[in-house]
């Protein structure tokens, strides 16, 4: 059974509804700061949490997750007028089988949040350019590659202040099996930089050493089919541009599940 529900800072039911595969919910509301949608009843679910967003998967490693809706500043790496309606749709599904054995983009999370969340994909940093939100490091996995231009949505990106010792790292939330990842870098030339080499650090102990070249297309490094639960980039050597901002707008990470039986 697949429950959302939608509650105010206060705890007060908004709305609710259950559905036995897939369920969707109309509120008809303002959202307001402290509002936060719940859904529970399993762990792989395909899910749009507002008409705004894009659907994604997602992971619920208790069956069951909690996502504050983003509110003030943090609206900004989101289409404008997101949240800011009278009425909002949140649709949820249970992922099928087939959907699950198949080689997709297992990085993909539009839903994914700023700090600490209980639900994967979920992307994380060690800097985030003033600490704006657009620059923030979510927007690498909300699927937009977008990358001619820099700040608000649609050219939102992980930015990183300059840091010579910049990370960032996607966590999974269970074992996949990675094959390959691409990065599309920011390509605000000249006021971007670019990275000329980098390594892709795995949980299960490998390094990859990959090398970038100065363009907005994909660039695509093999990872080898190693089973892993988290994937970051460290070790990232900027170009000799005058510009000391490279950026990276997505990270994609093309593998499947890793059955938990194996």
């Amino acid at each position: 059974m697949i429950t959302i529900a939608v509650k105010d800072a206060s705890g007060r039911m908004l709305g609710a509804v259950s559905r036995a595969e897939e369920a969707a919910l109309c509120i008809d509301r303002v959202y307001l700061p402290g509002d936060v949608v719940e859904i529970d009843g399993a762990r792989h679910l395909f899910a749009q949490m507002d008409q705004a967003l894009s659907p994604g998967e997602i992971y619920l490693p208790q069956g069951k997750m909690t996502w504050p809706v983003p509110w003030g500043e943090h609206r900004l790496a989101y289409p404008p007028g997101a949240f800011e309606a009278g009425r909002h749709v949140i649709r949820v599904r249970e992922m099928t089988a087939r959907e699950l054995a198949s080689i997709r983009n297992i990085a993909l999370n539009p839903a994914d949040l700023r700090g600490n969340t209980d639900f994967y994909p979920h992307c994380t940093a060690n800097v985030e350019t003033r600490n704006e939100a657009c620059f923030c490091a979510r927007n690498v996995i909300d699927g937009m590659r977008l990358n001619t231009f820099h700040g608000e949505w649609p050219f939102q990106s992980w930015g990183i202040g300059a840091r010579e010792d910049a990370w960032c790292r996607i966590d999974f939330g269970r074992e996949i099996y990675a094959e390959s990842m691409a990065l599309t870098l920011r390509a605000d030339f000249p006021h971007d930089a670019y990275w000329t080499h980098g390594f892709a650090v795995l949980s299960d102990g490998a390094e990859v050493s990959f090398s970038l070249s100065r363009t907005g297309d994909r660039q695509t490094v093999s990872l080898e089919g190693h089973r892993i639960s988290w994937i970051r980039l460290e070790r990232l050597q900027k170009s000799d541009d005058p510009s000391a901002f490279p950026a990276l707008s997505e990270w994609e990470v093309f593998g499947r599940e890793a059955a938990e039986t194996e």
